[in-house]
């Protein structure tokens, strides 16, 4: 049974990291780029942001017995073929946790106008996974 508790937890920590990742990005990319310490930061509260949005796919999968998958982002497209969220959330989704693979693993340079751009611009995609995860699995109280 899917643990509304986990999923509250893990959703409040989404929105605490989102909040630091924001509260730290200047609105001048340029200033962003050039500032080591605030990338730091930035990039750790999106880390752990979009963990812990794969954290909740990996639950509800998990217990909803959705099947076993081979990526993170195959949690995602499980997600999708059960139900719980459209295509064009998972394919959001998706690019979110490809952004955090570069972040975590650094296959590739960073690219700071594309990082600054998904803060300011693109951050209502995992506000949005929270939204129709919440919906679908809180208890009415």
């Amino acid at each position: 049974m899917v643990d509304e508790h986990l999923i509250m937890v893990k959703a409040g920590a989404v929105q605490a990291h989102l909040r630091r990742a924001r509260s730290k990005c200047p609105a001048d990319p340029a200033a962003f780029a050039a500032d080591h310490d605030l990338q730091d930061i930035v990039l750790f509260n999106l880390q752990m942001a979009i963990q812990n949005c794969a954290d909740i796919a990996a639950h509800i999968c998990s217990e909803e017995g959705f099947g076993v998958p081979g990526s993170v982002s195959e949690l995602l497209y499980l997600l999708e073929e059960n139900g719980v969220i459209d295509r064009h959330l998972t394919e959001k989704m998706v690019k979110a946790v490809g952004l955090r693979n570069l972040i975590v693993h650094t296959y590739a340079r960073l690219d700071f106008d594309q990082v600054h751009a998904a803060v300011q611009n693109d951050l209502t995609d995992l506000t949005l996974f929270l939204e129709v995860i919440l919906t679908k699995y809180q208890r009415t109280r």
